[in-house]
């Protein structure tokens, strides 16, 4: 199997947010965080600022534009306070989410023909001001030529039910049924190769986020040649309280780069 690029590692720190709001303060320190992971082999810096400001603010946001010096993504629902954040910012890339101001953690892609409208006019904003647009959607081939309708660079796929999926592929090994692991996981990722597959003839980037784990990863990868790059915080943040920040960094592309190689994992 030839070698190919690997994907592009985004680091979420979202979470480093989160626990610096629940005391106070500046601890830890949200820009530092941001120096320190791009030192450590981030290739991307994303935040999601929501309008409760429960985790990262968006005067993070406006500081953090200073701080990251390789890819910036930021992410959220396109209302207007959103949308002028992130031309104030001039991010390399925006990644417009549909969940409202009451979701824990976004749940649901776009419907992009519902939609249509709304998004065309945002995209062309971000398009008018040199930003690459980004669509959070579902592994359906219908909603993907909507994306691509709209004007929207790249979707970004929406993992929950693969890791989900995946997590019920481990249990099988666990429990022996080696056979049963490797078809459940062939099975999970499925659409989503066929999805990525799709976005690539039409022209789309290929993100991909949410619950992706330094044990799904890998495989996760090797299934999508056509990945450009993955959102990750959540997993990885967890990761670094038991490893330390840089080497669940390097854990992760270490993991983009077996799947890139398609080597057994």
């Amino acid at each position: 199997m030839a070698i190919l690029r690997p994907a592009r590692l985004s680091v979420n720190i979202n979470k480093i947010a989160t626990l610096r709001n629940s005391r106070g303060g500046q601890i830890p320190d949200v820009l530092l965080a941001a120096r320190r992971a791009q030192e450590f082999g981030a290739e991307g810096i994303t935040v999601h600022p929501r309008p409760d400001e429960r985790h990262i603010r968006y005067a993070d946001a406006r500081a953090l534009r200073s701080v990251v010096h390789i890819e910036y993504n930021i992410e959220g629902y396109p209302s207007r306070d959103f949308i002028d954040l992130v031309l104030d910012c001039a991010p390399e890339q925006v990644t417009l989410v549909p969940d409202g101001p009451d979701v824990l953690t976004s749940n649901a892609g776009w419907d992009t023909l519902a939609h249509a409208g709304m998004l065309r006019e945002v995209v062309a904003e971000f398009r008018a001001a040199g930003i690459r647009t980004s669509l959070f959607i579902e592994c359906d081939a219908t909603l993907i030529e909507g994306a691509r309708a709209v004007g929207a660079d790249r979707i970004e796929l929406y993992t929950e039910a693969y890791a989900k999926g995946y997590d019920a592929a481990l249990a099988l090994r666990a429990e022996g049924d080696s056979a049963g692991f490797e078809r459940l996981r062939a099975a999970v990722v499925a659409p989503y190769a066929e999805s990525a597959a799709f976005a690539a003839s039409l022209g789309l980037g290929v993100n991909a986020g949410h619950d992706l784990s330094a044990e799904n990863l890998a495989f996760f990868a090797a299934s999508l040649p056509q990945l450009d790059e993955v959102s990750i915080g959540h997993a990885l943040i967890a990761d670094a309280l038991y490893l330390g920040l840089e080497n669940a960094i390097q854990r992760y592309r270490y993991q983009l780069e077996l799947g890139a190689q398609g080597k057994e994992f």
